[in-house]
């Protein structure tokens, strides 16, 4: 059976669930993002500096451990980040005749702001454990001290159970959970036993975080850093500030790059790129819209279109159309289009010619269809390159699918990034493993040189769950350099083993410029070198309950076989997005001819195909989260 059949089936199986009557919960309401919003969630990290922690460790004590695990985090944490820093049982001895005071012990060494690791270290050298554990209180006191709205999380390490109750930390969690904050916290376990591991489970599970275990120092060493990396999953949209217009004739001229604007609903907007002679262009666009409750399926569609225009505005015939259902589980739809005029040679006379040979390209994006409740302007990231012309175009476009090697071993963590410009880089065949949490949509890149290709399969582990707060929408999917859609698959997780794609792996063929005059669609999206994007999703569960997290486990092949490629009229010494620039990124009016920034490397014009892709890349955020709808209906012309 094919796997579109596959998908039909589930499709139909779900639908007929519905029918039958199953009562689907609204999902919460999500805080939507501004694009002053901070692209990292504001975490804090909480550690236990209780009388316990004195314990001989292989660094020394577990605190002298735990220590160097918080400075491996800081030393490695993005810039952007918010984090915060809370200590508890630095004050006081452990004795009874301590306990009242030891029990109200709970210091805020940091407050989550912008990194500053510096004091963070400081923070930390002067750490000396002593004391009582007051976990309830401490997770109370690192609330009140996060943002009062947004996604904001916990990160919470103890050798031990709470020794000063109540506050029940559990209770503590479980009560902050039904106060409708967005907060979830991650709880690490160092050396405990069945009670207090039992105890921090529950504070986990309360807000949808995770419990990991922490048997001796190297391990919380490894664990923190990735749980704290984790925690922080959040995005903002990014990059150099331009501003579209409503009609051509104004458009910026924009060159390599990646820039930021906005669009309002129902509203059309136009950027140019001079494109050279013989050159190929890229664009795209993804929208990520904010998870929404109660929002009717008739009114749940949102759609982006598309369309490239030549000299004088003459419209080309190029035209895309996206359309997504089940916007509110917070879609992500793309739409691109690979656009040749520019490698077609002007014959003289007729109009057609304005959408020939080199010259200035108009692109216009329209947020089309908008579906209920979403706000009425959006974010939007600009990607754009430019791909020179050809003369070598290296092998033929004809080669098989890569053949899927299934892994041994436990795996490597890795913990996926929120978005495309911050995608955990995978590097190379191998086993990785992540954990999801319900509501998470996570992206992960894998570099892929001419000639090699990769195949993947995605696990969804049993977590415990039973019945309808265990019920999500998972997906994977298979992006291109320039974020087009290869392949994607999706189906149901219920609490039990899963895994995606359910039939085979998803695959490319070897990457070959050639590939994009191939017979059959997916290969001609598979025709440029860079960086191609793995896409995983674990959707909001269809009732509320524990939330629990969700293993994940991606098994990757990546040839090793390396071509040629193809052979360039001209160097390019910007990079792909013209991340190698040394010049800034100024975009010019429609008036005057921009200029892409120089570079000072010199670089080759043959096979090993460093080419700058033409890209305009449309990512309009909403809130953390974001999902794949069920069906995406796509429109092309031209």
């Amino acid at each position: 059976m094919s796997r579109f059949s596959h998908r039909v089936i589930r499709l139909a199986a779900a639908t007929a669930a519905a029918l039958l009557g199953l009562s689907v919960a609204a999902l919460p309401a999500q805080a939507q993002q501004s694009p002053q919003s901070p692209q990292y969630a504001p975490t804090m990290l909480i550690l236990d500096a209780s009388g316990s922690m004195q314990r001989p460790d292989p660094a020394g004590t577990m605190m002298d451990a735990a220590k160097n695990a918080v400075r491996s985090f800081v030393s490695t944490a993005p810039a952007e980040a918010e984090v915060g820093l809370t200590v508890y049982g630095t004050g006081t001895g452990n004795s009874e005749a301590e306990k009242a005071s030891g029990c109200r012990d709970v210091q805020i060494l940091h407050k989550p702001e912008t990194l500053d690791r510096g004091a963070l270290t400081s923070a930390v050298d002067g750490i000396k454990a002593s004391g009582w554990t007051p976990m309830g209180t401490a997770l109370r006191r690192a609330a009140e001290t996060l943002p009062k709205s947004g996604p904001r999380a916990i990160v919470l390490v103890s050798d031990g159970d709470d020794t000063c109750s109540p506050p029940d930390p559990c209770a503590v969690a479980g009560e902050l959970k039904q106060q409708g904050l967005d907060l979830v916290v991650h709880a690490i376990g160092f050396a405990v036993d069945a009670k207090a591991r039992a105890q921090l489970t529950c504070m986990a599970q309360a807000t949808g975080g995770t419990y990991s275990d922490a048997a001796d120092g190297p391990a919380l060493e490894r664990t923190l850093p990735r749980i704290s990396s984790a925690a922080l999953r959040n995005y903002r949209a990014v990059g150099t500030p331009i501003t579209g217009t409503a009609t051509y004739a104004a458009a910026p001229v924009v060159t390599p790059g990646q820039y930021l604007d906005t669009v309002g609903q129902k509203e059309k907007r136009y950027w140019a790129v001079d494109v050279p002679a013989g050159a190929t262009a890229y664009f795209s666009g993804t929208l990520s819209f904010p998870r929404l409750p109660d929002i009717s399926s008739t009114e749940d569609i949102n759609s982006l279109q598309l369309r490239v225009y030549g000299a004088d505005g003459e419209d080309c015939n190029v035209f895309e159309s996206a359309i997504s259902t089940k916007s509110s589980d917070g879609v992500a739809l793309t739409v691109a289009k690979a656009f040749d005029g520019a490698t077609k040679e002007r014959t003289g006379g007729d109009n057609s010619d304005k959408c020939k040979g080199g010259g200035r390209y108009y692109f216009q994006l329209n947020w089309d269809k908008v579906s209920a409740g979403v706000p009425e302007r959006l974010p939007i990231e600009l990607l754009v390159g430019i791909e020179p012309a050809v003369t070598d175009a290296g092998p033929v476009a004809i080669a098989p699918p890569t053949t899927f090697v299934e892994p041994s071993g436990s795996g490597t963590p890795v913990s996926g990034g929120s978005s495309f410009t911050v995608a955990s880089t995978l590097r190379g065949s191998g086993r990785y493993t992540d954990t999801l949490r319900q509501g998470e949509f996570v992206f992960y890149r894998v570099r892929l040189d001419w000639g090699q290709g990769l195949a993947y399969r995605v696990h969804f582990g049993a977590n415990g769950g039973r019945g309808l707060d265990s019920l999500s929408n998972i997906r994977t999917t298979l992006y291109s350099p320039i974020r087009e859609e290869i392949d994607s698959d999706f189906s149901a997780y219920t609490g039990t083993d899963g895994v995606l794609p359910t039939n085979k792996a998803m695959a490319t063929v070897p990457i070959r410029y050639s590939n994009r005059k191939a017979d059959q669609l997916p290969p001609r999206r598979q025709a440029v070198a860079g960086w191609y994007y793995i896409a995983v999703k674990l959707g909001a569960s269809f009732e509320h309950g524990e939330a629990r997290p969700v293993p994940v486990q991606l098994d990757l092949t990546v040839t090793d076989t390396r071509e040629g490629g193809p052979r360039y009229e001209t160097t390019v010494g910007g990079g792909v997005f013209g991340e190698n620039s040394t010049g800034t990124k100024t975009p010019t009016s429609s008036g005057t001819t921009a200029v892409a920034a120089e570079s000072t490397a010199s670089e080759s014009s043959s096979s090993t195909g460093k080419i700058v892709i033409a890209l305009i890349g449309v990512v309009v955020i909403g809130a953390v989260g974001a999902m794949i709808g069920f069906v995406v209906a796509r429109r092309r012309l031209g």
